[in-house]
């Protein structure tokens, strides 16, 4: 496995794996109707694309394929970070979050995690802040305000 800097090139690749890796990964702590919401931005490429390239965006690929991605903006908010649904568990993420913390410049890191993905953050000195209900498509989704402090 490498990491590379994202092309635009990636951008189908990338939202297939968030699709997929939500509607699997995540379907032991939010519904079906809560997965179709989060996922729902996912037939943006465009926007998509125009995000990674304004940020750090990180690509980890493994025999040619994508298996994972994050991105973080100047403020050091840590806007995305997937590792395909295939490839848990392979310090795929790990990889990805601490080159991703390398990049910024700022005495913290924010971003907002969900339940899944809480114990991950947790274990690499992410603090929750505090747990919130956000909207997506009029559907509640639970995640969590999470910090670290560099």
């Amino acid at each position: 496995m490498y990491l590379r800097n994202y092309q635009s090139d990636d951008c189908q690749s990338i939202i297939r794996l968030f699709y997929e890796t939500v509607h699997t990964v995540n379907q032991s702590d939010y519904s079906k109707e809560q997965l179709d919401a989060w996922t729902s931005g996912a037939d943006d490429p465009k926007t998509w694309d125009q995000s990674f390239l304004s940020h750090d965006t990180i690509v980890a690929v493994k025999n040619d394929t994508i298996v994972g991605f994050g991105d973080i903006d100047d403020t050091g908010y840590l806007d995305r970070l997937f590792v395909h649904k295939d490839y848990q568990k392979e310090g795929i993420g790990n990889a990805i979050l601490e080159q991703l913390e390398s990049y910024v410049q700022v005495p913290e890191i924010t971003v907002h995690v969900s339940i899944t993905a809480r114990h991950f953050f947790e274990n690499r000195g992410y603090r929750v802040i505090k747990k919130q209900e956000v909207l997506r498509k009029n559907v509640s989704l639970t995640n969590y305000v999470m910090l670290k402090c560099l």
